[in-house]
């Protein structure tokens, strides 16, 4: 195995947790990608990590011994993320999320009995055959999907590529979330087919939904949460600009057997302004819109957005009436979402309280010393 030594800074990001060695802590290292032994400025064994040469992040930790990392050393960890999701009551969701599971870069999703899995970085897809062949040994799917066709790849010096690795995945899947369901889309759907992440907040949304009562879905997508509002709702608005998202969300409509989910193409911003000059009211709001911020720089203005939405959204709300808001933004930290709802709530007019605070799924899990882990974040406002 080649080696790289790093600078004593790089090495202390090691020691307190976070996987990542960029660029300028590398002293040096092989000109190709793959798996390297890492040593500090004084020769000491630290590692072994994924070595990307075209990469800013020139180093990943995969492993801090020295022991063979093969098939074996792969089966052993894909049981390992298994079994951290054994209780989970679904089909669809993520059994691999990279650095939270101590595998930098690999995601792996399962859609029933498939699996989407994404290499993001050039050390790891020179070891796609080792994954590819403990996915297989451990996981028995019928079919794998590798969906390498994300941004990220690009600045690993990596093709784009959407490709069966093993045996033969469907264009469309049917999963369960407890009593409802959906149709993932592998082969073109955003992320690998579906917003897992969402799933536990969407459940809890079903069970939060007054009886009879009024919903709006916002940025509805493939309307998953509107499937877990519509079992207890009158009547459910799904509110999204893609024609293709709400033709998608009426064939899940279909497989659930609801009739009761109204889809809207529509600008959610204009929407939201035309039913408060309306004077519309709803009992529940589902706020689930893209990220807004994708850098630091883009921060101020995704919060002006999130700010607006969610003021719209706190002025339609029926007293004693729900919202449920969230964001995708990584650079747009816990507190200041928080503190955005709380601007947005002091020029709404209306009295809301805050009920709870909400992340991604157990299944994404979020290591305290990786902040890159966690990027959802939301909230359970009432209005009084």
């Amino acid at each position: 195995m080649t080696g790289a030594r790093v600078t004593p800074r790089g090495a202390e990001r090691w020691v307190r947790g976070h996987p990542w060695i960029f660029r300028s802590e590398v002293v040096a290292a092989p000109d190709e990608p793959g798996l390297v032994a890492v040593r500090d400025a004084q020769g000491r064994f630290l590692g072994q990590a994924l070595h990307s040469p075209k990469s800013e992040i020139r180093l990943r930790l995969l492993e801090r011994s020295d022991r063979p990392v093969n098939s074996e050393w792969w089966a052993g960890q894909l049981r390992a993320c298994a079994a951290r999701r054994s209780g989970i009551d679904a089909t669809g969701l993520r059994l691999v999320h990279g650095e939270g599971d101590g595998i930098p870069s690999l995601i792996v999703d399962r859609y029933d009995r498939w699996l989407v899995v994404q290499i993001l970085s050039a050390g790891l897809d020179t070891m796609r055959h080792f994954i590819l062949q403990a996915l297989v040994e451990v996981l028995r799917p019928e079919g794998i999907l590798l969906r390498n066709d994300a941004p990220a790849r690009r600045r690993e010096g990596l093709a784009s590529e959407v490709v069966e690795a093993h045996g033969t995945v469907p264009r469309q899947i049917a999963v369960r979330e407890e009593a409802s369901q959906y149709f993932a889309a592998p082969w073109e759907g955003q992320k690998t087919g579906a917003f897992l992440d969402q799933r536990p907040n969407r459940v809890l949304a079903g069970h939060l939904m007054p009886e009879g009562g009024r919903a709006l879905d916002c940025f509805a997508y493939h309307g998953s949460f509107s499937m877990h509002l519509a079992r207890r709702a009158a009547s459910v608005t799904a509110l999204d600009v893609s024609r293709d998202a709400l033709d998608r969300g009426a064939a899940n409509a279909a497989l659930n057997e609801l009739r009761n989910i109204e889809w809207n193409q529509a600008d959610v911003f204009e929407r939201l302004r035309e039913l408060e000059r309306s004077r519309e009211r709803f009992d529940f709001i589902v706020l689930d819109p893209p990220a807004f911020a994708k850098s630091r720089a883009s921060v101020a203005a995704a919060l002006r957005g999130y700010r607006e939405i969610n003021l719209r959204a706190m002025r339609i709300l029926s007293p004693g009436g729900t919202l449920l808001t969230a964001s995708c933004s990584f650079h747009v930290q816990l507190p200041q979402f928080l503190g955005m709802l709380a601007e947005a709530a002091g020029d709404s007019g209306r009295r809301l309280t805050l009920s709870r605070v909400l992340g991604q799924g157990d299944d994404h899990p979020v290591v305290l010393t990786i902040p890159e882990t966690g990027y959802l974040k939301g909230a359970v406002l009432r209005a009084v």
